[in-house]
């Protein structure tokens, strides 16, 4: 490779490594599925979310990982832009594309303690960990600090009322600590 392309590449690199740190997330959700010997499936995800206007820069991704999928999310409020993710779900492309590039290409902010979190789940998943009680116990303890940003959880609640049993607030976060207290007012919640 001439040290024009390697150049180039490294501006690619650390570009893509910023624009993850601001707008990507590293994401590990369960399901329950029967179909599984568990009864559980374990869904990690690798996504960056743009509306349609930077829809260029998910099509830069996933040219230069060279896997994933784009998809539209169709706005139906007041928003005029639709929303585009590129996501991979793949675990063999998880494993072999996006882990490697991202141990190389170190992100900065908090993001970084994501990845990490992240890499961990998939490590338990590739031993086969996600098919036991005590493994699934395990990635759910992982998952609870993933996403989790103490300092503006209170702009992410959701406040719920439910007919006989007053104001629930539910955090975004989905810390088990945090379900079923009692918020406050309607007026100043999520402030």
């Amino acid at each position: 490779m001439g040290a024009d392309n390697q150049q180039e590449r490294l501006k690619t690199e650390g570009w893509i490594t910023g624009f993850v740190d601001g707008e990507g997330c590293f994401s590990v959700s369960i399901f329950k599925n029967p179909s599984m010997s568990s009864g559980w499936q374990v869904f990690p995800e690798f996504v960056v979310t743009q509306g349609e206007r930077s829809l260029e820069a998910l099509q830069i991704l996933k040219d230069f990982f060279g896997c994933g999928r784009i998809y539209v999310n169709r706005r139906h409020d007041n928003h005029r832009e639709d929303l585009y993710r590129y996501c991979v779900r793949s675990l063999e492309e998880l494993r072999t594309k996006i882990v490697p590039f991202f141990q190389r290409n170190r992100l900065r902010t908090s993001k970084a303690r994501e990845f990490e979190r992240f890499v961990q789940v998939l490590d338990l998943i590739e031993a086969g960990k996600h098919l036991t009680d005590e493994g699934l116990a395990e990635i759910e303890r992982i998952i609870q600090h993933m996403n989790f940003r103490s300092r503006s959880s209170e702009s992410s609640e959701t406040v719920r009322r439910a007919p006989h049993r007053g104001e629930d607030t539910v955090r975004a976060s989905g810390r088990p600590e945090e379900a079923g207290r009692k918020s406050r007012p309607p007026a100043q919640a999520g402030q």
